[in-house]
């Protein structure tokens, strides 16, 4: 049989085309091979463990300012993470707490104080955080954290937080030590002795310009952080819960509440202390003490620093000593104590799906422990925010502007403590500063301790504002002499029959329950 050519040139043709196709078919196949090798190699689980942990946070912002990102992104480098942060003004924190808890758009870590902390109780217990003591001793430096103060933390016996640290009680009292020195006196070291101080500042003329123009004592609206609640703890108030006929109850119902009680309005009655305290501010409280106006300031002794450094502006000859020892009637000291930390971080499951992720999340904070993450974190650079004097941090004051930009608001970011994490303490170039830390360490030998820390009472979470309220306004109308014993008591009755005596129920059960 004969092919014609032209036969011939269309066979040809075909099999061009098969040859074609087959190629192209091959091509696409091993652009699919590549592919899927591609995604094979960006797996999650096979990811290099160099790359860095993005981690999604809220931070209460105590400055005007965001910080700029010099010292975060060193944190991030030697944390190996990249830090999105909300800062949220401390003032506005709860509520956008509250709305993104509401709104299910919680990051993955998120900061709280201890009151917003007991309120999130119900939603830890909803399994809605996650339960992160198993893990802690997985890292070395997690697993440093205090047990006595992470167990103050838990929630029916389980940890889900890390604590940001806080020395257990700073409380005494700061004095004008020339005034002291100019009437003979010598440093309290009772109540009796106290009281003497506070009459005298007010009524023989301390500072000798030969007016009637002082008083003893100044203080302010707020009977926890002010004066009230340190001089309750000299006469062996119990903090804010006690032990009493077998029973825990509120610390007003004690016979030591109104000692004390009866104590400042001898003080207020017989004029040795601010008249308006009750609606007295912070900083007006404050400016008594560094304009000469008023002697002694009871609460932080830290806080001398601060109020020295503005009063000395105004009279370079001032001078302030601090002390902490005040026996009550019983001859004992005692001085109330937090819990031990003044924020937790939480963990939401509706931001952190797996126990991958959570742990990755950790494992930033566990270098955030290390003590080169903690000095930049507190401190920020050495030799730029700060110096090393006799082995503790000294700010460096000529660039303060660079230290409250680029380092104070990381101070929210802080994990642990000191001593377990190994930064660097205070150093202060004012002696009656390191006293003053000194006599803080001092205190940790004679702590009173609250025993409804880690208890609870869902009454006491829904009224607790109500309740307060009520006794706040008992306690400042007996100081004012506006009630006597019978009014107070009165009031007592009205806290009971508001939800108190639910709260004491309640809190009475899960005591008895746990102990």
């Amino acid at each position: 049989m004969k092919i014609s050519k032209k036969f011939l040139s269309l066979l040809c043709m075909f099999t061009l085309i098969l040859v074609i196709l087959a190629a192209c078919g091959g091509s696409d196949e091993t652009t699919t091979t590549d592919n899927k090798e591609s995604d094979t190699s960006n797996n999650a689980d096979e990811a290099p463990s160099d790359e860095p942990v993005k981690v999604t946070m809220m931070a209460n912002l105590h400055t005007p300012e965001t910080p700029n990102d010099k010292v975060l992104n060193m944190i991030e480098e030697a944390t190996n993470s990249e830090l999105e942060i909300q800062w949220v003004p401390d003032s506005t924190y709860q509520d956008r707490l509250n709305t993104a808890f509401a709104t299910g758009s919680l990051p993955q870590v998120v900061p709280m104080g201890f009151n917003m902390f007991v309120q999130f109780k119900e939603a830890i217990r909803d399994d809605q955080f996650w339960e992160i003591g198993p893990y802690l001793e997985e890292f070395e430096n997690l697993n440093k954290l205090k047990p006595e103060i992470l167990e103050n933390t838990m929630v029916d016996g389980k940890i889900y937080s890390l604590y940001q640290g806080r020395p257990l009680s700073r409380q005494g009292f700061i004095y004008r030590k020339d005034w002291a020195d100019n009437l003979g006196l010598e440093t309290p070291t009772n109540t009796e002795e106290f009281y003497e101080m506070v009459r005298a500042f007010s009524e023989d003329d301390p500072d000798g310009n030969g007016k009637n123009d002082t008083i003893g004592l100044t203080d302010r609206s707020d009977l926890v952080y002010g004066g009230f609640k340190t001089i309750a703890s000299w006469f062996g108030t119990p903090n804010e819960w006690g032990i009493k006929d077998g029973e825990l109850q509120p610390e007003f119902m004690f016979d030591e509440y109104m000692q004390t009680l009866d104590y400042l309005k001898d003080i207020h009655s017989n004029g040795y202390m601010n008249q308006d305290f009750p609606v007295t501010s912070k900083p007006d409280q404050q400016a008594m003490i560094k304009n000469g106006t008023a002697g002694v300031y009871v609460g932080s002794m830290p806080d001398v620093q601060s109020l020295y450094n503005d009063a000395v502006e105004l009279n370079p000859d001032l001078e302030y000593d601090v002390a902490n020892y005040i026996e009550g009637p019983d001859g004992e000291y005692g001085t109330w104590a937090i819990p031990g930390y003044g924020s937790v971080f939480l963990f939401p499951k509706s931001a952190i799906a797996t126990e991958e992720e959570l742990k990755a999340i950790l494992g930033v904070f566990d270098k955030f422990m290390t003590t080169e993450v903690a000095n930049l974190t507190v401190w920020g650079v050495e030799g730029e925010h700060y110096e090393v004097i006799d082995g503790r941090a000294a700010a460096l004051e000529d660039n303060r502007t660079a230290i409250d930009n680029e380092v104070r608001p990381l101070m929210s970011l802080e994990i642990g403590e000191p001593e377990t994490s190994g930064r660097y303490d205070a150093y202060s170039h004012y002696e009656v500063k390191a006293k003053a830390d000194e006599l803080v360490v001092e205190n940790n030998d004679y702590l009173i301790h609250n025993p409804t820390v880690t208890l609870d009472s869902e009454t006491y979470v829904k009224n607790s504002e109500t309740l307060s309220q009520i006794m706040v306004d008992a306690t400042y109308k007996y100081i004012l002499g506006q009630i006597d014993k019978d009014g107070f008591n009165a009031a007592i009755e009205s806290w009971k029959s508001q939800g108190g005596s639910e709260v004491m129920a309640e809190f009475n059960a899960h005591y008895n329950e746990i102990n």
